[in-house]
């Protein structure tokens, strides 16, 4: 069984891990950013009908000016995120099922989008970064990457580790997407991305990776 590194910082990686472990695997956390919150104006919510919330991580780190939102129902993008703006005190309306790009949001609504410093946009949807994802400069336990199988989360996690690692020709590559995919460059043993951008099938094709022979 290849080892599976997981690059995404916490509590995203704890999650993570958590459910790598009940599949069997055999996880080891090396974050490559950490997070913090942003300053942020809230806009007139009354010149709103909805909140976007694509990452459950806006919510923790949106900090007591959420307060003002609360009126205003919530799209999350899944269900992680669904609980999180449960458990802060609002309303969901709606909870996406396989990434920020699937989400089926209502149409001719105003629509506010709580997000990272860095995101994709989300149509229709004025977006208002509340935290931010900064890079680690030197990340600890990049050095034991040989022979195992890494999983990225995201387009930005894909360049960074393309930055940091130059000898890759033994590490398997297990990303959320292909736009994560095509962001780790190459001269990686394997590069494959999930069928779906969630957690699920992100660690569904880890296993697989991991359960396949090493170099």
């Amino acid at each position: 069984m290849r080892p599976l590194v997981i690059l995404r910082p916490e509590p995203g990686a704890g999650r993570t891990a958590a459910r790598a472990r009940r599949l069997g695997l055999e996880p080891r956390i090396v974050p490559l950013f950490e997070l913090a919150p942003l300053a942020w104006s809230v806009p007139d919510p009354g010149q709103f009908d909805g909140l976007v919330v694509t990452s459950a991580n806006a919510i923790r780190l949106g900090g007591p000016r959420l307060d003002k939102l609360k009126g205003l129902p919530v799209h999350a993008v899944g269900e992680a995120t669904a609980a999180a703006a449960l458990a802060a005190g609002f309303a969901v309306a709606s909870t996406g099922a396989g990434g920020a790009e699937a989400m089926v949001l209502p149409p001719g609504q105003r629509l506010l989008h709580l997000a990272g410093l860095d995101h994709h946009p989300v149509e229709s949807a004025l977006a208002v970064p509340v935290y931010e994802a900064r890079a680690i400069d030197r990340p600890d336990g990049l050095a034991g990457l040989a022979g195992s199988v890494v999983a990225v989360h995201s387009p930005r996690a894909g360049r960074r580790l393309g930055e940091l690692v130059a000898e890759r020709s033994t590490i398997a590559i297990a990303a959320i997407s292909d736009l994560a995919a095509a962001a780790c460059s190459g001269g990686w043993q394997q590069v494959e991305a999930a069928p779906e951008p969630t957690d699920a099938a992100l660690l569904a094709l880890a296993a697989r990776l991991c359960e396949s022979p090493g170099p």
